[in-house]
């Protein structure tokens, strides 16, 4: 009886029992090395595109089944799909591209990983090492393009450095600050024989990040808290990455302080709790960024100050206070505000000394002091800065995202957005209660990731709700995806706020540039009903008010399909607040009346 392909393939793949992943004494080829090694790192999922340069590693990853490989179709979406894995789970996300246009595809991807500090290994494939520099076909200096926007990189020469050099990746890329690490694959090494053998642990003189806070420090910012009038603790996506969200809400119940989060760091803090402000900066509440520039000690846990968070630095200096900035990374600290205590190390470590002092402390912040500073608090949220106009007629951005939290909030429910007035109405409006559920692209402002990350996150996650919130502009840069998802069966539900414009860049154009909405109306739309049937989907048009919800439930009944929501939104709706550029962050709009 003849055999079908998959049991010759099954066949070929059985392993005898002493089979280790860690080491071997028969000599293997560069390809198999790295799968060995991914093996080893305990990597289940790999999104990638193959190419000449990568097909001896594609041949490799043929012969075993421990390894999910998912065929995207662009190299930008391998690289997304793998940082939303990484987002949402913590471990690290791993993608293959080939040479030449297979990495430049991926610099988007890597530059979005990188600015939000995210553990990922890339692995690239290059001309063989005779060929480089000599213009061969689809090479390019992948080292030197990725440098300014990767944590590491390596260009591995010799095949007896490739399973070190691995192990390396892995090891730089987790710890410390995360962030991408790209390791460049040359043909013939992948083809090249070594004896394997992977290292348990990896020691390197010249990364060794630290870890513990400085008591000392700790003990001068518990001093300083507990001596606050007017106290805020100001966190960002560090204490998602860093694992402390226990230990940040850990602290707000021991001192009843308020506390906000950067759009990065929503979830951290449970988005229901009283003593939760909302996300503050240039889209933040009225009674977070008021808080923020009015306290006179500001704890910052795993944030940075950017731009979008603080507004103009004079403007913020302008208030006398003092700062206690906890991060990972030394540079993060008084690179855009000078800040008085210093702690450089892992904000969970930090924060557990922290809270562990407060606890032996004698003294506790003063009670009456602590009441009137609240009372000035709900003084500002009584503002209602969220509001809306709701509507029967047309659809509120706004109500599809509430009316989504509404339906979903009981469940295990993973969120991802691209990036514009979606994204914003997203964080503003879903109140997250959980860590890595809130996955968005906030540094780099990546159009496009979205549908990825729900891809990557879907498969990670096969039993949870995986929406993607996105607009009609943002879906359609990597809608080509909607053919991965098929193929692999990755159920996502994509809401779309479609209201046939760039909004966020409408809005600037609005306020900035006296109505002169330059290309940014969608003139030529397709009908993204048809467009997600073409792809072997659901798709449903929502033009009422009234079907807003009975959509969304359709969408949720439907657990086994991807279900593309394609919601026809006010075109005129803006989001409200907003820091104009080049003002403080209590200079808030708070709606049309205030231009």
């Amino acid at each position: 009886m003849d055999m079908s392909a998959a049991e010759l393939k099954r066949a070929a793949l059985a392993q005898p029992a002493s089979f280790s992943p860690t080491s071997s004494t028969a000599e293997l080829n560069g390809s198999e090395i790295l799968v060995r090694c991914l093996q080893a790192e305990g990597v289940r999922h790999l999104w990638g595109y193959p190419g000449g340069a990568v097909l001896y590693i594609y041949d490799a990853l043929y012969k075993q089944e421990s390894i999910q490989h998912v065929l995207v179709r662009h190299e930008q979406a391998a690289v997304h799909a793998a940082d939303g894995f990484a987002r949402a789970t913590g471990e690290v996300g791993v993608a293959l591209v080939t040479s030449g246009p297979g990495v430049t595809n991926a610099i988007t991807g890597i530059a979005t990983a990188y600015m939000d500090s995210i553990p990922m290994v890339i692995i690239t494939g290059q001309v063989p090492t005779p060929a480089i520099g000599l213009d061969a076909f689809q090479e390019c200096d992948t080292v030197g393009i990725t440098r300014p926007i990767v944590k590491h990189n390596f260009l591995v020469k010799d095949v007896r450095d490739l399973a070190l050099t691995l192990k390396k990746a892995f090891h730089i890329a987790r710890t410390g600050r995360p962030g991408p690490v790209v390791v460049d694959i040359p043909k013939d090494v992948s083809l090249a024989k070594t004896v394997f053998s992977y290292p348990d642990r990896v020691e390197m003189r010249s990364y060794n990040p630290v870890k513990k806070g400085h008591s000392g420090q700790i003990r001068k910012a518990v001093q300083l808290l507990l001596q606050a009038r007017r106290p805020y603790i100001y966190t960002g996506g560090g204490v998602i990455l860093g694992e402390a969200t226990a230990e940040l809400r850990q602290l707000v119940e021991l001192l009843g302080f308020p506390c906000t989060n950067t759009l990065m760091g929503l979830g951290a803090m449970p988005g229901t709790d009283p003593r939760f402000l909302g996300m503050l900066g240039m889209h933040g509440t009225y009674e977070a960024n008021m808080t923020m520039q009015h306290c006179d000690v500001l704890l910052a846990v795993g944030a940075r100050f950017d731009d979008r968070v603080i507004g103009n630095p004079k403007h913020f200096g302008s208030v006398e206070r003092k700062i206690i900035h906890v991060d990972i990374d030394p540079s993060s600290i008084s690179k855009r505000v000078r800040v008085d205590i210093p702690i450089v190390g892992d904000v969970k470590d930090v924060l557990q000394e922290l809270i562990a002092q407060l606890k032996d402390a004698q003294a506790k912040p003063d009670a009456d002091a602590l009441n009137a500073w609240w009372n000035q608090i709900n003084d500002w949220r009584r503002r209602d800065c969220l509001a809306y106009k709701a509507s029967d007629e047309v659809i509120k951005p706004q109500m599809v995202v509430d009316t989504l939290w509404r339906l979903t909030r009981d469940r295990d429910t993973y969120i991802t957005s691209d990036v514009g007035q979606h994204q914003m109405w997203a964080a503003q409006f879903y109140k997250f209660d959980e860590p890595r559920r809130w996955i968005n692209s906030g540094g780099l402002g990546t159009m496009g990731v979205g549908l990825p990350y729900a891809m990557g996150i879907k498969l990670a996650k096969p039993e949870s709700e995986v929406f993607c919130i996105t607009g009609e502009g943002s879906i359609q840069m990597c809608i080509q995806e909607l053919s991965t998802c098929f193929q692999y069966r990755t159920p996502v539900k994509i809401v779309s706020l479609n209201n046939r414009y760039l909004g966020m860049v409408r809005q600037w154009q609005e306020l900035d540039y006296e109505g002169r909405y330059s290309h940014s109306y969608m003139d030529a739309l397709p009908d993204f009903v048809k467009l997600a049937e073409a792809y072997g989907h659901v798709g449903i048009l929502v033009e009422k008010p009234s079907d807003v919800e009975p959509a969304l439930k359709e969408a949720m009944r439907l657990k086994d399909r991807t279900v593309f929501l394609d919601i026809r939104t006010d075109p005129t709706e803006n989001v409200w607040p907003m820091v104009k550029a080049g003002k403080g962050i209590s200079e808030m709009l708070l709606g049309s009346e205030d231009l």
